[in-house]
Order: structure tokens, then sequence, then C-alpha cells
């Protein structure tokens, strides 16, 4: 019972921003002018929008995170999978 509402509070509180890494921020990095990029911007962007398997909400990420074992899972990765993989 329990479970369900945590998992509800988590997409709620969430709900409003934009999580680095998924394909909403890529495609937003991807309009946003370079020169306004600060360095983690970058660092991100290579790390999570050029390979789709690491973009967060992808199709590929959410069969990895499924197969990743979900005693390995964190807070942030359960909310990530809810919100974009089940949602």
């Amino acid at each position: 019972m329990r479970g369900p509402l945590i998992i509800s509070g988590i997409l709620l509180l969430g709900a409003c921003s934009v999580e680095p890494g998924s394909q909403q921020w890529c495609a937003n990095k991807k309009a946003q002018p370079k020169s306004e990029w600060i360095r983690s911007d970058a660092a991100m962007h290579a790390r999570h929008c050029l390979f789709d398997s690491t973009t967060v909400g992808s199709k590929e990420w959410c069969k990895d995170s499924w197969e990743k074992p979900k005693g390995e899972w964190t807070a942030k990765d359960t909310a990530s999978y809810a919100r974009y993989c089940v949602m």
C-alpha cells in the first residue's frame, strides 16, 4: 500500500522540473546556444544525449533499467523509471 503512495509522491514532486539527461532536457539543450551551456551541461549532454541507451526515459534506458537488479536501484532510479517508463 505504501509503495504506490511513495511513487505517486515522488512523481508529483518531480513533475514540475525537467530531469537532466531526460529526452526533454536533451531537446532543450539542443535548442539552446552552446555558448550558454555550463561545463556540467556539456558533460551531461555527452553522457546522456548522444547515445539513446543512456537517455533517461528512452526505450533502451527503460529496458536496461528493467534488467538491472532491483536491489541496485536508487530512489532516483525508481522515480525516473516510474515517471518515464510506467506513466
